[in-house]
């Protein structure tokens, strides 16, 4: 055999040294073989190689390599053979499966063996099992190719350092800072954060927190970036380095900027609103006392502004409000506030004035301002407030107390006749105070629901069978027991609480009528009354599509009822909402028919189903004539149309009859029942 390191002589005991070689290359985790040139025939295998070819040191000898590996094994490997036959040093790595199917990688180099005289003699083969550095690398470059997806595609800033400087960065952290990668590598990630915010990331990084936090960083321009980061430590085994991912989160604070002007300020107007008022002003009568000075507040109303929503539209009137808020804001100091409560109210409050005078002064300026023409959608318009003035010290010291005494105020200038200013007198608030306590008390009531429904029973007068209910809310008044709707209904529409109410009343007389048809009573429906306010002011079908949802009733069992007004105003909007009402399969019906603007026209115009005679006109009869006459006209005009006729306020037999006679369809009052709370109407049902 050929000496591996050159062809000199081997020298001592040929056997010890063919022992020695034998023991060291048995040996080794390696697969070891030599193949002599020209025939690539086997001069040496190692135990590995042989039995891994299925052969034994003895028998491989003499083995051309085709003949040792086999023929596939040898095509496969052939290209290689003949660059190692050339005298170059080969070295690739292939896969190979083993008999129970393991994938295993192994690395291959074949080492050219020359004479002295540079004559290649042969070929060393030394194979080596990689498999777990091939997989441990695969992982490594899955993991990178992972993280190099990720960072182009993030729009977070990422960054890598060490010890606080720079050692890598994405793309993003370029399109965020403004800063090519090159420029900021080796710099210290400290030295992009604003002064005022570096010890928070000193102490951040130092103390190795990975909770996200906020920073202001500073762009290439110039402009400072709010952005949140959190970082994470990576351990290393040299020295632990940080990821740190920054997310610019101008849009969130801008958009928290804006949620904190709008939870301040009227979205229309831009003033400040009523919150922001309260605040300011118990601000400002602070600081006044303790300077000695004085503070006015001074309520502004509009005058007939209703007007204009009416005539021009809300999208005109809403102009107007912001033209009038503008000559407010130019009509007093910079120092002093002025807000917009709702609607057509607006407060102006007035600091460090020396008198009652000085606010009477800007009240007259503030009347001048708003006598000069508006144009409103290229239209001349003039407006006048009315102006209620109140001062501390002197008429109140607390917030709430001068605005509620401006307010009386204010109310005292219209019933004065209105485009003049009044100040706060102590006897203006006597009234005021009554109808704040009726305010308060009737919020109270919606909050707790203090509200209860009497169920008045309609009957056919062809047969007396029972035709339906009239549900009619009651207010448990915590002084003056039970109230009857003609005392507050109108009272909690001038308030704007009437919507509460309504909703209850709703939702309230559909649960009860299915309550009571599940125990199979009262298969019949229910009519709630709307006013012409609610009417306007909710989505009157989509509340009554939920409540029906919510209670089960099937929508037959349901009638609104709405009073001629109603359908005298917002032409378009009442037939497009009836409509709906309509399709749900909830019944129709006019209240207090005769009394308003009784026409055919809106009577072919509008889904009506039933006609209900107002009760004035019922009273007299049979006694009065014109009474009876009207009666007969409406029900004439009713059948004309195939609407039901319905009569309230039935309370004698004589009237019954007579309405018998007309071709009344149903009737409701005293005679037949007076309305009756859910109790006493559940026993009247009970057979």
């Amino acid at each position: 055999m050929h000496d591996l390191t050159a062809d000199a002589p081997i020298s001592g005991n040929r056997s010890s040294s063919d022992a020695l070689l034998r023991l060291i290359a048995d040996s080794t985790p390696a697969l070891m073989v030599y193949f002599d040139l020209p025939g690539l025939r086997c001069q040496f295998a190692n135990q590995g190689y042989a039995a891994y070819n299925g052969h034994s040191v003895e028998s491989i000898i003499g083995l051309t390599v085709q003949e040792a590996i086999g023929d596939n094994a040898w095509l496969a490997i052939q290209p290689y053979v003949e660059r190692s036959i050339q005298g170059e040093r080969v070295k690739y790595m292939c896969e190979q499966t083993l008999p129970n199917g393991e994938t295993r990688m192994i690395e291959v180099n074949l080492i050219p063996h020359f004479d002295s005289h540079q004559e290649q003699l042969g070929s060393f083969v030394l194979i080596t099992d990689i498999t777990d550095r091939w997989r441990a690398e695969s992982t490594v470059r899955q993991s990178e190719e992972r993280m190099r997806k990720f960072t182009e595609i993030t729009e977070e800033a990422i960054v890598f350092h060490r010890n606080g400087l720079i050692t890598d960065g994405n793309d993003a952290l370029t399109r965020l800072t403004g800063y090519a990668l090159p420029e900021v590598l080796g710099l210290s990630i400290f030295s992009f954060i604003n002064p005022e915010s570096r010890a928070l990331a000193y102490e951040y990084t130092r103390s190795g927190r990975e909770i996200p936090y906020e920073v202001t960083i500073r762009h290439k321009d110039g402009h400072a970036i709010p952005v949140e980061v959190v970082g994470k430590t990576m351990p290393q085994l040299h020295a632990d380095y940080r990821i740190v991912v920054v997310r610019d989160i101008t849009a969130r604070r801008q958009a928290q900027e804006r949620e904190t002007f709008l939870a301040l300020h009227d979205t229309l107007t831009q003033l400040p609103n009523r919150r922001f008022l309260m605040e300011q002003l118990g601000t400002l009568l602070s600081m006044a006392r303790r300077r000695k000075s004085m503070v006015a507040v001074l309520f502004i109303n509009l005058d007939h502004f209703k007007t204009v929503n009416d005539s021009l539209g809300h999208h005109a009137g809403d102009q107007l409000l912001c033209d009038v808020a503008e000559r407010l804001r130019h009509s007093v100091r910079d120092t002093d506030l002025v807000a917009r409560l709702s609607g057509d109210e607006f407060v102006a409050v007035l600091t460090d004035i020396h008198s009652p005078e000085d606010a009477a002064l800007v009240a007259d300026k503030l009347l001048d301002a708003m006598r000069s023409v508006f144009t409103v959608d290229h239209l001349p318009l003039t407006m006048s407030p009315s102006i209620g003035i109140s001062v501390s010290p002197g008429d109140d010291n607390t917030a709430e107390g001068l605005l509620r005494c401006a307010d009386t105020a204010m109310h005292y200038a219209k019933d004065s006749g209105r485009g003049n200013r009044q100040f706060y007198q102590p006897g203006m608030n006597v009234r005021a105070t009554d109808v704040l306590h009726q305010e308060r008390l009737l919020r109270e009531a919606i909050a707790n629901n203090a509200f209860v429904l009497h169920y008045q029973p309609q009957i056919s007068l062809a047969d007396g069978s029972l035709q339906g209910f009239e549900a009619l809310v009651r207010w448990r008044h915590p002084e003056r027991g039970l109230v009857g709707p003609d005392e507050f209904i109108t009272f909690s529409e001038s308030r704007g609480l009437i919507t509460p109410i309504g909703r209850w009343v709703m939702h309230e007389a559909c649960r009860q009528l299915k309550a009571w048809q599940d125990e199979g009573l009262a298969m019949v429906p229910v009519a709630v009354n709307l006013s012409a306010l609610e009417f306007r002011q909710r989505d009157v079908a989509g509340e009554i599509a939920a409540v029906l949802h919510a209670t089960g009733l099937a929508p037959r069992f349901l009638e609104i009822e709405l009073t001629e007004s109603v359908l005298m105003h917002h032409t378009g909007q009442v037939l497009e909402t009836l409509n709906a009402i309509k399709t749900l399969g909830v019944g129709v019906t006019i209240d207090d028919f005769g009394t308003g603007y009784s026409s055919l026209a809106y009577l072919k115009r509008y889904p009506i189903d039933k006609l209900k005679i107002d009760r004035s006109f019922v009273m007299d009869t049979p006694q009065s004539a014109d009474d009876v006459a009207i009666v007969t006209a409406i029900i004439q005009m009713g059948h004309s149309l195939q609407l039901k006729t319905v009569a309230e306020g039935v309370e004698t037999t004589d009237q019954k009859d007579m309405l018998h006679r007309l071709g009344c369809d149903l009737v409701q009052g005293f005679l037949v029942s007076a309305p009756m709370d859910a109790q006493a109407a559940h026993r009247w049902l009970s057979p």
